[in-house]
C-alpha cells in the first residue's frame, strides 16, 4: 500500500461515484487531493461565467473532502509543473485522475503520465465523466458516430456502469476546508448569478431529485417551452462533475422501472443526456471542434463583420423580442433556455451571417454550463457545419418559433419588461403592431425598444444564396 497518494481534480468536483478518488482511499494511507488552475496555452482558459461557478464548487469540494480527512490543495500554472511538484513534495507513491477529452488537454495527461510514472509506483486514469468512453462507440465499419441518431441507439444497449457509493472517512485528523482560490476576483456583472444557483455536489444532488419528482412528468411536452421550468438544470453541475452522468442516468432509470408511465419522458431525458456523451465523442474524434468546423465545406463560408450588430445580439438589442430576451437571460443568470439558445444561434450565424465562431466564444464567456464538447458542438448544429448538423436551408423564423413555444409572451415579458404592456397578437413582433397599440403599451420603436436589426426574410435568403455557394 502506497504511504501517500494525490487525486487531481478537474471536472469532477465532487467525492460520490468518483473512482479516482475511490481508488486513492483504497490504495493509500494518506491521501491529498489537489486543484490545478492550469495555464497552459494549449488549454481554454476558462469562461468569466464558469470561473464563478468553479470558486464556489471547490468550496463546496474543500468542505466535502474535509468531512473525510482529505485535504484540497491548489496550484496555479501550468499542469505538470504543479502536478509534479505536488507530487514531490509530498513524496506520493500514487497519482490518480478521471479522464478529460480534449485533444490538448490529452496531450498534457500523457505527457504527465510519462513523467509521473519515474516518481510514483501508480499513476492511473479512470472512466468519470461521461456515460461510456469515446472510443467504445463504433459503427458497423469501426468508425466513430457522425449522427446522433444510431449513436443513441447504440449507447441504449450498452452497460452503464452503477455509480460508486460514498467513500469512507480517513483516519485521524479532518482535512483542511479553508477557503480556496484566494485570488480569485469576481466580476461585478455575475454577482448576481448567486440568485439564480445553488453550486456543490449536496445541491447538483438535491436538483436532480426536484427535477425527476417534480418536472420530469411533464418534460417531454414542456422542455420546449422557455417560460415553464422543466428542464432539468443540470447542465452546469454536469459540466463541473458535481453529479456524474451515471448517477442521473441510474436514478431516471430506476425511476422509469418503478413508474412505468414515465418511462417516455425518462427515455427523452436520457437521449438528451445523450447528447452530451455524442457532444464528447465529437470532440475526441476531431481537431479543435472550437475553432474547425467539422464539414470541411464550411471553411469557406463568407462570414460578414459587423461590430455593430454582432453588439447589439450581445446586449438584447436586435429588436426581435424573443432574442433579446434569451441574451438577457444569459446575462442576468448565466444560463439560457435550451430552445432559446438555438433560436440566438440561428439569427446570428445565419440572419446576420456572422461567424458562428464568435457567437460560441460569447457563450463560452457567459455560460455557466460552458464546456469544451458541448458549447462548441451545439453552435456547429445549428450553423449547419457539424457532423450531424441541421440542413443548410433550415434557418429558425424566430417569431414563428416564439409565437409556437410562448405563444402568451410569457418569457419575453420576463425578461423584456418594456414589452409587457403588449398584447399576445405582438409581443413577439413589435415592429408590425399598429400605432395605436405601440401608444397603448407605451413602446416607443427606436426609444423605448429598437427596431429589428436586419429583415428576417432578406437576410434569410441571404443565408441560402451564400450556403449554396458551398
Amino acid at each position: 500500500m502506497a504511504d501517500t497518494a494525490i487525486v487531481w481534480f478537474r471536472n469532477d468536483l465532487r467525492v460520490r461515484d468518483n473512482p479516482a478518488l475511490t481508488a486513492a482511499i483504497a490504495e493509500s494511507a494518506n491521501v491529498v487531493a489537489l486543484f490545478v488552475h492550469e495555464t497552459d496555452k494549449a488549454l481554454r482558459p476558462i469562461g468569466s461565467a464558469a470561473r464563478w461557478w468553479l470558486h464556489r464548487s471547490l468550496r463546496a469540494l474543500a468542505q466535502d473532502l474535509a468531512s473525510l480527512g482529505i485535504p484540497l490543495l491548489e496550484a496555479h500554472g501550468e499542469a505538470k509543473a504543479s502536478v509534479l511538484r505536488v507530487l514531490r513534495e509530498h513524496d506520493a507513491r500514487a497519482l490518480f485522475w478521471n479522464r478529460r477529452y480534449g485533444p490538448a488537454a490529452r496531450q498534457i495527461d500523457s505527457d504527465i503520465k510519462a513523467e509521473a510514472s519515474k516518481h510514483a509506483e501508480k499513476v492511473q486514469s479512470f472512466s468519470a465523466t461521461l456515460l461510456t468512453e469515446p472510443w467504445e462507440l463504433t459503427t458497423g465499419q469501426g468508425k466513430p458516430y457522425s449522427v446522433f441518431t444510431p449513436f443513441w441507439k447504440s449507447l441504449q444497449q450498452q452497460h452503464i456502469a452503477t455509480p460508486l457509493p460514498m467513500p469512507r472517512g480517513r483516519k485521524g485528523p479532518l482535512g483542511r476546508a479553508a477557503p480556496v482560490d484566494a485570488d480569485y476576483r469576481e466580476p461585478t456583472w455575475a454577482s448576481k448569478f448567486a440568485r439564480f444557483w445553488d453550486v456543490g455536489e449536496d445541491a447538483a444532488r438535491e436538483r436532480l431529485s426536484d427535477f425527476l419528482e417534480d418536472e420530469l412528468p411533464n418534460y417531454s411536452e414542456g422542455r420546449d417551452i422557455p417560460a415553464r421550468p422543466l428542464t432539468s438544470r443540470l447542465s452546469p453541475h454536469l459540466r463541473f462533475g458535481e453529479i456524474s452522468p451515471r448517477q442521473i442516468w441510474h436514478s431516471a432509470a430506476a425511476l422509469a422501472q418503478k413508474e412505468h408511465r414515465l418511462a417516455a419522458q425518462v427515455d427523452k431525458f436520457l437521449s438528451e443526456l445523450a447528447w452530451r456523451d455524442f457532444s464528447y465523442s465529437l470532440l475526441y474524434h476531431r481537431e479543435d471542434i472550437a475553432n474547425v468546423p467539422m464539414q470541411e465545406k464550411y471553411a469557406g463560408m463568407p462570414w460578414r463583420i459587423d461590430d455593430s450588430q454582432f453588439e447589439a445580439w450581445k446586449h438584447g438589442r436586435t429588436g426581435i423580442p424573443i432574442i433579446d430576451a434569451g441574451m438577457r437571460q444569459l446575462w442576468a443568470s448565466g444560463w439560457m433556455h435550451n430552445r432559446v439558445r438555438m433560436l440566438v444561434a440561428s439569427f446570428l450565424a445565419k440572419n446576420l451571417l456572422i461567424d458562428w465562431r464568435v457567437g460560441e466564444q460569447w457563450f463560452w464567456d457567459c455560460l455557466v454550463d460552458a464546456d469544451d464538447a458541448n458549447n462548441p458542438a451545439s453552435w456547429q448544429w445549428v450553423a449547419g457545419s457539424g457532423a450531424d448538423a441541421a440542413p443548410y436551408f433550415r434557418i429558425f423564423n424566430p417569431v414563428t418559433q416564439a409565437e409556437r413555444f410562448d405563444a402568451a409572451g410569457q418569457y419575453v415579458r420576463e425578461w423584456m419588461p418594456e414589452l409587457a404592456q403588449l398584447p399576445d397578437k405582438w409581443i413577439h413582433n413589435p415592429a408590425a403592431a399598429p400605432g395605436d397599440v405601440l401608444r397603448a403599451a407605451k413602446v416607443e420603436l427606436g426609444v423605448v425598444y429598437p427596431r429589428p436589426i436586419v429583415d428576417l426574410g432578406l437576410s434569410r435568403q441571404r443565408a441560402l444564396d451564400a450556403l449554396k455557394q458551398l
